[in-house]
Order: C-alpha cells, then sequence, then structure tokens
C-alpha cells in the first residue's frame, strides 16, 4: 500500500499554507463563526466591539503619543484611519471628508478572505474608527454600509461625526468621548 510508504520528504521541508498571519487571520475567524453560530450575530457582534474598543484606544494613545497631541483633529483622524488600515494590509481611503462626516472605500480587508461570511469580524471596523473619532471629536456614528464580509468587492463605511439627521437615520452604531476609558 502506498499509504504505508514513509515518506522521504523532511516534514520542514513541505509546503503546508501555514504561517503566523494565516494561522491568526484563520482563529479570528472561527472564533468570530463560533459566536455568531452560538449566541447569534448580533451577540457576536458585540463580543468583537468590546476587543474593537481595546484596541482603538491603544491605537489611539500611539497615535496621539507619535504625533505628540493631546487630541486629534479631524483631518488627523480620517489620515490615521488610512494609514492604521494600511498598516495591516487594508486598502481604506478617503471617498469624502466634511466637518459631518468621513467617508471612507476600502478594496482589501486585513483579514483578507477570512472575513467572508463573518459579518461580525466588521466590528473591529467600527469600533476602531469609532473609539478614535469619538475620542478626539466628542462623538461618531459609524455605519458599514457596504463590506467584504457580506459579500460586496469593497466596503464603504461612514464615520458620522455629529449628530445630524442624516446621521440618525443611518444604521450604525454610536460612540461618544470617553467611552473608551471605562
Amino acid at each position: 500500500m502506498n499509504s504505508s510508504l514513509k515518506s522521504e520528504i523532511p516534514v520542514k521541508n513541505l509546503t503546508i499554507p501555514l504561517e503566523r498571519d494565516v494561522f491568526l487571520r484563520t482563529l479570528i475567524r472561527e472564533l468570530t463563526g463560533t459566536l455568531q453560530d452560538v449566541v447569534g450575530l448580533e451577540e457576536a457582534s458585540g463580543f468583537i466591539s468590546v476587543v474593537g474598543q481595546n484596541i482603538g484606544k491603544q491605537i489611539n494613545h500611539d497615535y496621539k503619543a507619535a504625533l505628540e497631541v493631546s487630541h486629534l483633529t479631524r483631518e488627523q483622524v480620517a489620515d490615521v484611519l488610512v494609514d492604521l488600515k494600511k498598516r495591516i494590509q487594508g486598502d481604506f481611503y478617503i471617498i469624502e471628508q466634511t466637518d459631518e462626516k468621513i467617508v471612507l472605500g476600502n478594496t482589501a480587508c486585513p483579514f483578507a478572505e477570512k472575513v467572508i461570511g463573518r459579518p461580525a469580524m466588521c466590528m473591529m471596523t467600527s469600533n476602531v474608527f469609532g473609539s478614535i473619532a469619538a475620542d478626539n471629536l466628542g462623538y461618531a456614528k459609524v455605519e458599514l454600509q457596504e463590506t467584504i464580509a457580506m459579500g460586496a468587492s469593497g466596503c464603504r463605511v461612514v464615520v458620522y461625526l455629529n449628530p445630524t439627521p442624516e446621521a440618525e437615520a443611518s444604521q450604525g452604531r454610536e460612540y461618544f468621548q470617553g467611552e473608551a476609558d471605562s
């Protein structure tokens, strides 16, 4: 039998699609999937939101320290949102920026193909963006209008900076200054 023959190829020389990045993205995908299956999408999103809020607080601190400022301006917030995603292999870009909102597009998720069918993973983006914007500008509401996780070819994320009628009519999560500190 061929299956009982010993292979002469050393294990370390095998071509296996396994390295740290793929392993960690797969781990997050499976944890999120398990949460979605066990407690449902809404509750899973809530759990992921807590993690995202904590990560957002740390990232916000790191950027403010590097820029040597106590608060980021709206323009800096927009730049930080794009830059942080690029650093983790996302491809976010600014579509529109006004005093009322920052609209971002994206063509590559940092979770790559592992995000497909796992919309709860998008709460990382919502909470990181929301906590950074709210901490620096007082308020944010993040609406995930289109996501790769839900089958779109890219993402469209709107970060509302004021509770305008447009923001209030949107489907999104609100963030307030100081929430990340609790």
